[in-house]
């Protein structure tokens, strides 16, 4: 039996022990989960260790049983409609990670909300879960991909050399194979990106998923570096692209009209917001890449100014005098001026 990756394989070892409440051998669970004897030991002593109210018994003919302590069992959980309906929103806003382990657990668990709700009940949560909609706007549908990801998740786990059959949206070749040390997922604007030590190139490395065609994990382990911590690695990226250059401070003036998208929300955690007696406000970044920060500069049209640095201010001048360009040299001479459209088709934006 082939084995099964970790997170899916502990995954199914409390699935198991939550359904024979008589309990279930080391062995049996290790048939189950193709792997030896010593593994499967080694994930029970975990569970124990983060809390969980495992025991191990012996029978009638002396054989050990692990199961689940009957004073730890989870009594039958009591849902109000709108407790019930609360998770199914919840749960639609997984749909992105769609084909996971998370997202299937998810769907289990909601149909189980299901089958103990009257059809009375089922019609008010589904007018409720109406009244919520997620855009489609740069969506990704993992669902193909389901065994890929389970496979680099047992990858990051056990700390596993991969080789990945990749095609880079700048690649000129139709795919290439990179030996990479996986380190950490990271989900980011509704797609799955893959973070870790590229023996290629010789530095750490952001792979998409969605460009990922085949993994590979090989027997060989790596050493993680303990210093890693995704977090970190990440700080000064507005986003995903970073450097490894010490911050620079951005200041961007935002004219009042915008300020309280600001307010309402942190884009980056180095943010700080100061506000002017006009209505407008300075807000200031400590940041080491600016492809992303740009982009959602350009975002605001002319209600955003970066002032400082120097450098960076000319550089978005530049694309915009560069955009400006296209469009003046795509424009007929001889085109007529261009009529707003009536107010009554114009868009609405958000209050």
């Amino acid at each position: 039996m082939a084995e099964t990756p970790g997170l899916l394989r502990q995954w199914k070892i409390l699935q198991v022990l939550s359904a024979r409440r008589l309990g279930v051998t080391v062995q049996e669970l290790a048939d189950d989960t193709g792997v030896n004897l010593r593994t499967i030991r080694r994930d029970l002593k975990l569970f124990q260790q983060l809390g969980l109210p495992l025991e191990e018994q012996a029978g009638t003919n002396g054989k050990k049983f692990w199961r689940i302590a009957e004073e730890g069992r989870l009594p039958a959980l009591q849902l109000t409609v709108e407790e019930a309906a609360a998770l199914y929103v919840g749960q639609r806003l997984l749909e992105p990670l769609a084909g996971t382990v998370f997202w299937k657990s998810s769907r289990e668990a909601f149909e189980k909300i299901r089958t103990r709700l009257g059809p009375a009940a089922l019609r008010h949560l589904e007018k409720l879960a109406e009244g919520f909609h997620q855009t489609a706007v740069g969506k990704t549908d993992y669902s193909s991909k389901a065994e890929l990801i389970d496979q680099l998740v047992f990858a990051i786990e056990e700390r596993r050399l991969s080789v990945l059959t990749y095609q880079s949206l700048r690649s000129t070749e139709p795919v290439t194979l990179y030996d990479v040390h996986p380190y950490a997922l990271v989900f980011h604007k509704g797609a799955l990106y893959l973070v870790g030590w590229s023996c290629d190139h010789d530095e750490i490395r952001t792979f998409k998923v969605d460009r990922i065609s085949d993994v590979d994990v090989q027997g060989l382990q790596f050493p993680k570096p303990r210093e890693f911590q995704i977090e970190k690695h990440l700080a000064g990226a507005f986003g995903l692209i970073r450097s490894d250059g010490s911050p620079t401070t951005v200041r961007v003036r935002f004219r009042r009209t915008v300020v309280r998208i600001l307010e309402e929300k942190q884009f980056h955690d180095s943010q700080m917001l100061t506000k002017r007696r006009d209505g407008s406000a300075d807000v200031e970044f400590r940041l080491t890449a600016f492809e992303e920060f740009l982009a959602w500069i350009l975002s605001f049209g002319p209600h955003a100014e970066i002032l400082e640095p120097p450098y960076l201010r000319e550089e978005l001048a530049e694309t915009l005098r560069g955009t400006l360009d296209v469009y003046e040299r795509s424009r007929p001479s001889d085109s007529p001026p261009i009529s707003p459209p009536p107010r009554s088709n114009r868009p609405s934006a958000p209050n």
